[in-house]
């Protein structure tokens, strides 16, 4: 029986070795130093990292590449996720979660990939989070201070977007239990990184330290995700990571 960590290292070498059955086979005759940058460093270092998971870092991935419309690596990438841990249900609560801050199309568009999927795997409509299902409690007192900025802040600009951001987001998709607290909040900072929305990053960036992602894990979000969303992308995001955890350290 492995030990805990050899169990772990394990998860981390076989996730990354099948990352790289998602390298498409001209890349080697049309940009080979681009395929040995993503076999020894993308596949072979950082996807190996201990920082994050496995299934984190498949995860994140998921949600970068769903976010930027990346539709033609979105099948390799949700088999990828399910091989390492992600399950079904996740995999349909994060494309539900995403539509509110990736969009309709792309979650359209990811939905329409992950279903020759779920149907090699076997993965039934029964097996994924029900329409109507019993909500997680709510913060009350963070949730009336949120919503109380909110519509100081834009109420007279868009009360169609106030009301459907509390009714829609924070008082329902957020509180699905389909996907834990901390991952709906991961997978919101990968989307906002990818799509180079970094202003909204503070906000989830501190709700997902409240959820439970560590520093160690936010900061290996951020290194991952350079080589998903561009490393320009990922610079416009230090500045707010930077703030969050120096305010959160005080």
């Amino acid at each position: 029986m492995k030990t805990p960590i050899v169990a772990s290292a394990f998860a981390l070498m076989s996730t990354a070795a099948l990352a790289q059955d998602t390298i498409p086979e001209s890349l080697g005759r049309v940009a080979p130093a681009l395929q040995a940058y993503t076999t020894d460093d993308l596949y072979g270092r950082v996807w190996q990292g201990d920082e994050l998971s496995a299934r984190d870092r498949a995860l994140v991935t998921f949600a970068a590449l769903m976010t930027r419309h990346e539709t033609e690596a979105l099948s390799a990438h949700i088999a990828l996720a399910l091989d390492a841990g992600v399950t079904a249900a996740e995999i349909s609560e994060t494309i539900t979660h995403l539509a509110f801050y990736s969009g309709w199309g792309n979650a359209m568009a990811a939905a329409e990939a992950a279903a020759p999927v779920f149907d090699a795997r076997g993965v039934e409509v029964a097996d994924l989070p029900a329409v109507d299902v019993e909500l997680l409690p709510l913060n009350e007192q963070a949730e009336d201070m949120r919503e109380q900025m909110v519509r100081g802040n834009f109420g007279e600009v868009s009360i169609g977007v106030v009301d459907n951001t509390r009714d829609l987001l924070f008082r329902d998709l957020w509180l699905r239990p389909g996907l834990a607290p901390r991952d709906r909040s991961l997978v919101t900072v990968a989307a906002l990184v990818a799509a180079g929305q970094p202003d909204q990053m503070s906000f989830h960036l501190a709700r997902a330290m409240d959820n439970g992602l560590t520093q160690e894990e936010a900061s290996g979000v951020l290194s991952h995700l350079a080589f998903y969303t561009g490393w320009p992308k990922v610079f416009s995001a230090l500045p707010i990571a930077k703030q969050v955890f120096e305010q959160r350290a005080e």
